[in-house]
């Protein structure tokens, strides 16, 4: 009990050595594997409700309530007493364009054009990239190449702007909502089971360990039916 007086409620004892953050997609249902048939909506409706379920945090009215706007290209660094309630910038998902869900209110489903949203787990206090923002790319992870043939990334070349670390924990950074980086794969082979691999790049970002799909890389299948 004494030890436990001893530690503090907002960030963690020990940041000396913060280790690279992990990933996670979204939509995440059933494992891995993203399946469907374009021609039956039956197969793919469920990705949509649980992609639309997951911005709904990120719907640009909820963001201008809640959060401010901030200078993009620079952490956003806050002092003051670490009880105090920290400012979290705005993330719109507007700025995820073709796959935000408002123009095509099925993510590129109903084309066989699928959207996957990326983001890092949280780390108290981690700055990626050491001043230059961490970027996102994909590729077949196994197989031919040519099976991935156009992936378009959002917000702007795929990059997690600086301006949305660090994070402060959960309980003074209460709006803070992860930035994202959406995939566009707008044209992958058809009727076939293409394993992607998206992974972070930038310093400090670790990517090829083996035993790790989820450090600094995911792995994933596409298997997209007509």
């Amino acid at each position: 009990y004494v030890m436990l007086l001893t530690l503090s409620p907002y960030t963690p004892t020990y940041r000396d050595r913060v280790s690279p953050p992990g990933v996670m997609i979204r939509p995440y249902l059933n494992g891995f594997t993203i399946a469907f048939n374009v021609s039956q909506p039956s197969t793919w409706q469920p990705y949509v409700d649980s992609m639309h379920q997951f911005l709904a945090a990120y719907d640009d009215k909820v963001q201008e309530e809640k959060n401010i706007e901030c200078i993009s290209g620079q952490y956003f660094i806050q002092g003051g007493n670490e009880s105090e309630e920290k400012k979290a910038c705005q993330f719109k998902r507007s700025l995820l364009q073709n796959c935000s869900g408002i123009e095509d209110p099925t993510f590129g489903y109903s084309k066989g054009q699928p959207c996957i949203l990326l983001k890092m787990n949280r780390i108290i206090g981690y700055r990626p990239g050491a001043g230059v923002p961490v970027s996102v790319d994909c590729k077949v992870q196994k197989g031919n190449d040519s099976d991935l043939r156009s992936v378009d990334f959002y917000p702007g070349n795929g990059t997690f702007d600086l301006m949305y670390y660090p994070y402060y924990g959960k309980i003074t950074h209460v709006n803070y909502t992860s930035p994202l980086v959406a995939m566009h794969f707008t044209d992958v082979k058809r009727n076939y089971l293409v394993p992607i691999q998206c992974s972070l790049n930038g310093k400090g970002i670790i990517n090829d360990v083996n035993s790790d799909r989820f450090l600094g890389r995911i792995i994933f299948t596409l298997n997209i039916g007509k």
